[in-house]
């Protein structure tokens, strides 16, 4: 009798192999969710082994598969599979390295300190990871995202023979998923633009950690997806793979509609009817793991690879693997000497780089008492953008009439279904899954802005904390930025966000104080490669600075600049200030002038920008031994101190503001010149006091 087993002996081996590293590893941390990859493994294998283009040795290419891990607490599934097929690890540089992404040793550190298995999924962190999940219903939104920059690159660099890029998008949910908001708004936005490239795998466990989702979950989902306008089917056990190989079979014949597979398990080993412990958020501890292995006929050792279950990846999706990402590369050759402009495109998108002389139509604009909103500069600077960087594209949240975020360049239209090469996206009142999706279409490389009001940041915070983390270049342009929307009160006027935006790391906020500046706020943002980055734009008009008396616009890059100076720039008062409230601070700087007050006006559109210059620039611009000072800013007061000094005057606000005309909420409120006068004079006055009385 032969001892070799047999394909289907082979695929049960590497389907357990799956299950006991995560079981291992989560026994090993004392920390994490085993259950989830235990119940899921066939489901992921027979994906990844049967059906994902996905070349391991190569993980960033191009027209690969994506597969999101949206319920992020099973982490240990996705880098199972990672360490099984091999994936190779990629530099910051795009360059595979030849090491594995997950060596073993990494899984026996699941959740220590600098692993590369941390906790949950992290995009730019572990390679073959293709966006951070964590926070639910994050990941299937951003695979919504990554399904439209699928569709709108082969609207835009596919021709006949030539389909350069056809990926699929695959995403793996938990009930958890499904209960978030942002699944319906992601659904429901999938649903209308019939992303038929698009596959959602539902892990039907009925399980949350409070217990069983009876207790606040009863929605049809079946019927809830079909009213989005999907394509529904069902697995009844996750452990049958030719139910799960049939479902695959049913998402990839599908050609108008993205998919739903709802996938029956149980927390533990997969069947329905198996009775496991619940084991969703923590260890099962030692007995239990080794009663698991002996009853499966499992080795007992710790992190155990059987013979035979590389070879079995290395087989399936790894040749496979290979075969269609070597058959793409001989396609993008001949591609390349086809269509040279559209390849080089291509490449430049591939490596978040820039085409050369992009930024050569930026606008200056004159100088110009009346001004214009900066929203309307930021429409200007977009459409003189646009046409030199065609993968820049993007909406609203159902604003584009008030954000004015709109490409106008000709063929620019809409991204719709049936018309997938548009640049304008209208993301309906959905402002947290436009967050989500923007930076699923950053992960393919498009250069994706959303807009809306600035108060209804908030409704997106998760996405733009997600981007931040994930080091992608989303760019979000907010307008109706303070108090200045007037009469609409105290219900759309924003004052904690500004600050609240400031404090995510790694985000760069930038409130342009003219048209100018909105120019060279365009031209810092689209330089970034890892950052995302807000333009925070007024609705209201504001003064054009005249250049040729003021300090150039371009002092915007380093975040802070001196705009205005005293007398052989030595000042006795500091004016800081950003956005529309710079000018307020030009005319008081004006009077304090006339009356003999040296006074510097300092533009600080961006903390962040400044936080990056060195101490000699930032002492340059705020120096030390000046200790009066004043920052005027139409939000809460909040992290002024930083730059002001305990003793310092901050103008801002410290309520939700009120419905009034704008002109008399300024009053109300203390923005006018002459009250930044008034606290500039206490201010000096209060430095004189203190320095004589040090003496």
């Amino acid at each position: 009798m032969s001892n070799t087993p047999t394909d289907a002996e082979l695929e049960l081996r590497c389907i357990n192999t799956i299950r006991t590293l995560s079981m291992d590893a989560v026994q090993a941390a004392n920390s994490g969710h085993p259950g989830t990859p235990m119940a899921m493994a066939p489901v992921a294998y027979t994906l990844w082994q049967r059906f994902l283009r996905f070349d391991p040795a190569d993980p960033i290419w191009p027209n690969r598969d994506r597969f999101v891990l949206s319920m992020g607490h099973a982490s240990m599934l996705l880098y199972s599979l990672l360490h099984l097929t091999g994936v190779k690890a990629v530099s910051k540089n795009y360059e595979t390295l030849g090491e594995p992404a997950v060596p073993l040793e990494e899984i026996k550190r699941f959740r220590q300190l600098d692993s590369h298995c941390p906790g949950h999924p992290e995009y730019r962190w572990t390679s073959g990871i293709e966006t951070t999940t964590g926070p639910l219903g994050q990941g299937i939104a951003n695979s919504v995202g990554m399904a439209i920059g699928s569709k709108w690159m082969a609207a835009r660099f596919n021709r006949p023979g030539f389909d350069i890029i056809n990926f699929n998008v695959y995403a793996m949910c938990s009930d958890g998923d499904m209960m978030e908001g942002v699944s319906s708004e992601a659904a429901s936005i999938a649903g209308h633009l019939r992303l038929s490239n698009l596959c959602w795998i539902y892990d039907n466990n009925r399980i949350t950690i409070e217990g069983s989702t009876s207790l606040t979950f009863s929605d049809d989902v079946a019927t809830r997806f079909i009213g989005h306008g999907w394509n529904v089917t069902r697995v009844g056990d996750a452990n049958d793979l030719a139910m799960l190989t049939r479902a695959y079979e049913v998402f990839k014949n599908e050609a108008g509609r993205p998919t739903l597979i709802i996938v029956d398990s149980h927390i533990g080993f997969g069947s329905a009817k198996q009775d496991s412990p619940s084991a969703h958020g923590e260890a099962l501890g030692e007995k239990v793991v080794a009663e698991f292995k002996a009853k499966f006929g499992l080795s007992p050792e710790k992190f155990h690879v059987p013979e035979g279950v590389y070879e079995r990846f290395q087989a399936g999706i790894g040749a496979r693997g290979k075969a269609l990402r070597d058959e793409w590369f001989v396609l993008i050759e001949k591609y390349k000497a086809a269509y040279p402009e559209e390849a080089e495109e291509l490449r430049l998108m591939q490596h978040r780089e820039l085409p050369k002389g992009w930024d050569k139509d930026l606008p200056v604009f004159p100088t110009d008492a009346k001004g214009m909103a900066t929203r309307i500069s930021s429409s200007k600077v977009l459409n003189a953008v646009a046409p030199n960087v065609p993968w820049l594209i993007g909406g609203s949240a159902d604003l584009s009439p008030s954000t004015k975020a709109v490409i106008s360049a000709p063929g620019a239209g809409d991204f719709e279904a049936g018309n997938y090469g548009g640049r304008n996206f209208h993301f309906g009142i959905r402002e947290l899954a436009m967050g989500a999706i923007i930076n699923g279409m950053a992960t393919t490389k498009v250069r994706p802005y959303g807009s809306g009001f600035l108060i209804f940041s908030d409704f997106s915070r998760p996405a733009i904390r997600l981007a931040a983390l994930m080091e992608i270049p989303v760019i979000y342009v907010f307008t109706h930025d303070s108090i200045g929307v007037g009469e609409d009160g105290p219900t759309h006027q924003p004052v904690e966000q500004l600050p609240s935006i400031r404090a995510i790391p790694g985000f760069v906020a930038l409130r342009p104080a003219d048209a100018n500046e909105v120019s060279e706020a365009w031209r810092v943002v689209m330089n970034l490669r890892h950052e995302p980055a807000a333009i925070i734009l007024t609705r209201q008009d504001v003064p054009t600075l005249d250049r040729s008396k003021y300090a150039s616009a371009s002092g915007l890059a380093k975040g802070a600049y001196i705009l205005a100076d005293a007398a052989g720039g030595k000042p006795d008062v500091l004016l800081l200030s950003s956005g529309s409230e710079v000018s307020l601070c030009v005319d008081a700087y004006e009077t304090l002038k006339a009356e003999g007050i040296k006074a510097r006006v300092v533009s600080m559109p961006s903390w962040e920008l400044f936080e990056h210059q060195d101490q000699a620039y930032k002492d340059s611009v705020i120096p030390p031994d000046v200790v009066a000072r004043v920052s005027v800013e139409q939000a809460s007061t909040f992290g002024w101190e930083r730059y002001v000094g305990l003793q310092g005057a901050m103008i801002g606000m410290h309520t939700f503001g009120s419905s009034a005309p704008i002109k008399e909420l300024q009053k109300k409120f203390g923005f006018t010149p002459d009250r930044i006068v008034s606290a500039a004079k206490e201010q000096v006055e209060r430095a004189k006091k203190s320095k004589s009385g040090a003496r």
